[in-house]
């Protein structure tokens, strides 16, 4: 790696409450070691396609519970020709002071290898985690990739997994309950396949469905009154105001109906409905089947109606608000934004670019020429990516 370090750091006045001064990344993906001081400005990674720009963002985003914003298996994104282990430190700034942060995965074995199934390590100020949701309990990290622009045209199983995202900024511990209503989901289906209809074995299982779906139902409304009042509240933002409602059984009865009442319905509908499911192959009631639902407001249109360019700027205004919203409770977010300016016209841009320095946190972009972040100048870190080397140049 080739970093200049002769360019000067601005003023720390005004600085994210919350950012990464230090990112060391090694044996990822195309890079032996790279290490980046940052300085808490916006930072625009620029770069060729395949230069390894988005490689940085994905290491970024594995500081954070799941496997990143690519979703890949862990044992995936090691570098090819390395020992097949990989690591990714930084050092992130509170205001409490720094805290030393890491993830990664040991050199594989030829246990491993022949298992195929690896997991992560974690550690904090040099103690190992028991967990990655302990990373949630530090840092916020939101992101949008190309493969988001979809969002409103795929399957529910996308937006449910982007809303579940944003939910986790007000709720380190959605994830945990989401992982485990998952798990006693798969376990039921997999009861059922095997036809071991055992009613206390199935009733365990359903009982521990019933508790975690319904919270995990709950915190999603949660943030969706709390999304909706963000959005509503930004008269100033040059992105289309999105109408959000949630479509999910549970989600509509927590509207009405306390939570221990839904909770029990949920439980002896799963109960009634073990014939059915087993039939189907799967289980068809529960929180994994709920639906994000956007409408462009000044068109009263549907998002999976509206043109790319629509789509692209109603998911970056509920970004935004969701950004904005934690900004405002003192746990601003990392956005990471992958060729987020190719699609946007010079105005949309520059406003991308000010409500970002606005909300006064630290966000990642990368990009294929430097023009696109020109508007930004001395107020972002700019660095030249190119066959996994880094080059420091504003």
């Amino acid at each position: 790696m080739d970093v200049d370090r002769g360019v000067p750091v601005m003023a720390g006045a005004g600085l994210p409450r919350t950012r990464l001064s230090r990112l060391v990344v090694t044996d990822f993906r195309s890079y032996v070691r790279t290490e980046l001081a940052l300085d808490g400005r916006p930072v625009a990674f620029v770069g060729e396609n395949g230069a390894g720009k988005t490689n940085l963002l994905e290491a970024i985003s594995l500081l954070s519970p799941g496997r990143g914003l690519r979703g890949a298996a862990y044992a995936e994104v090691a570098r090819d020709s390395g020992a097949g282990g990989w690591a990714v430190a930084a050092t992130l700034e509170t205001e409490t002071g720094p805290v030393r942060i890491g993830t990664g995965i040991e050199p594989v074995t030829e246990a491993q290898r022949s298992v195929g199934i690896r997991s992560r390590a974690v550690r904090i100020d040099g103690a190992a985690a028991s967990s990655s949701g302990a990373l949630a309990q530090l840092l916020r990290i939101v992101w949008l990739t190309p493969a988001m622009d979809r969002l409103f045209l795929e399957g529910a199983s996308e937006r449910r997994r982007f809303f579940d995202r944003l939910v986790m900024g007000f709720d380190p511990s959605h994830g945990t309950r989401v992982n485990a209503y998952e798990r006693a989901l798969r376990e039921r289906n997999r009861l059922l396949a095997d036809e071991v209809i055992d009613a206390s074995w199935l009733g365990g299982v359903e009982d521990q469905m019933a508790e975690h779906g319904v919270a995990v139902a709950a915190a999603r409304i949660e943030t969706l009154a709390r999304l909706r009042g963000a959005i509503d509240a930004a008269s100033d933002t040059h992105f289309p105001r999105a109408a959000i409602a949630l479509e999910g059984e549970l989600e509509a009865a927590l509207g009405n109906t306390p939570a221990v009442d839904v909770e029990e319905a949920f439980r002896k509908r799963l109960a009634q409905m073990r014939g059915r499911d087993a039939a189907a192959g799967r289980t068809l009631d529960g929180p994994h089947r709920m639906d994000l639902i956007v409408r462009h407001v000044a068109k009263d249109r549907e998002a999976r109606l509206c043109s790319t360019g629509e789509q692209k700027a109603l998911l970056i205004g509920i970004v935004l608000a969701n950004a904005r919203l934690l900004a405002t409770r003192g746990e601003p977010p990392l956005l990471l934004l992958d060729e987020i300016a190719a699609h946007l016209d010079e105005a949309r841009r520059r406003a991308l670019f000010d409500e970002i320095l606005g909300l006064n946190l630290q966000a990642f972009m990368t990009g294929t020429d430097p023009v696109l972040f020109a508007s930004l100048g001395a107020r972002a870190q700019t660095f030249r990516i190119a066959r996994g080397a880094v080059l420091q140049t504003a």
